[in-house]
């Protein structure tokens, strides 16, 4: 493995007290990258574009949970599940696990905390007792049908400065690399 050269300059700070650095400092971190990396044969425009969801989503996640989310007692994941019960209905734990991106044993142990908070419940199919349904409680309805419109204000927050066609565009683009990244063409 090669050693690399110390670089001559710190990485730009991207984050300040948990705010987000500039565009311009997101930038210099680019090109920084570039430049220490110049040498490899390496395709930058997709390095610098996943490295970009990758800021986005984790600066999305992070602030809804800080602004919208804490409020309520909800991580992110909470927030996801709840979400997903209240758009599609009761669900087994293995296509919820999926639907929210959560590993089953993570989902388990969230589903146990909304479950002391009488948000969701479980039970057991009774033609198969290996499968597991859940649902959205009285309360976690609640919870959620109160919670939405303050997270979709937070939604439209986080998109300002992009017009409706390059909020749709971005959707589509997204989509594109959702379906790449799940090995589905």
């Amino acid at each position: 493995m090669a050693n690399h050269a110390t670089p001559a300059q710190e990485p730009p700070e991207l984050t300040t007290n948990g705010h987000v650095a500039s565009d311009e400092a997101y930038l210099a971190a680019e090109r920084d990258v570039r430049a220490r990396l110049a040498d490899h044969d390496l395709d930058f425009d997709s390095n610098m574009a996943i490295s970009n969801i990758y800021r986005a989503a984790a600066a999305v996640r992070g602030e809804a949970e800080r602004e919208v989310l804490a409020n309520d007692q909800l991580s992110w994941g909470g927030w996801a599940i709840l979400w997903v019960l209240w758009v599609w209905g009761d669900m087994p734990t293995s296509r919820l696990a999926d639907e929210c991106g959560l590993a089953k044993g993570t989902l388990t142990g969230m589903l146990t905390t909304l479950e002391k908070r009488d948000l969701v419940a479980r039970h057991r199919v009774e033609e198969d007792k290996r499968k597991v349904m859940v649902r959205l409680t009285d309360s976690g309805d609640e919870t959620i049908s109160e919670l939405f419109p303050r997270f979709n204000g937070f939604e439209t927050a986080m998109l300002s400065g992009l017009s409706g066609d390059e909020q749709r565009e971005l959707a589509r683009l997204l989509r594109i690399v959702i379906t790449n990244a799940s090995g589905t063409s």
